[in-house]
């Protein structure tokens, strides 16, 4: 499971704050600006990928943040963050192969 929250550039700060929940921490968290995954909006990308419940409490922190993204929003971040996430493991594997 996973939830991408649009994060205004000015909480930022309390963003990194809020990651330290023990529960969300633990999960696999990925930070990008929208503008540099090519997402037509302004403001930090945030991915959150575990389990139900650490998904749940990720929402109650982070909803007074920012938003989570609608599905098909969500989709699209998600499958670019995913294509960056490869081309870093195949340029990782070519310099080391």
């Amino acid at each position: 499971m996973y939830v991408i929250f649009s994060i205004d550039k000015e909480k930022t700060g309390k963003m990194n704050e809020a990651l330290k929940d023990d529960l969300v921490s633990r999960q696999s968290i990925v930070i990008r600006e929208a503008k540099v995954l090519g997402e037509d909006m302004e403001g930090t990308l945030l991915l959150v990928e575990g389990t139900e419940e650490a998904i749940g409490r990720a929402k109650e922190i982070f909803e007074e943040l920012g938003k989570a993204l609608r599905d098909d929003e969500a989709k699209s971040a998600y499958d670019k963050f995913k294509a960056e996430e490869d081309t870093v493991a195949n340029g990782v594997g070519f310099l080391f192969g």
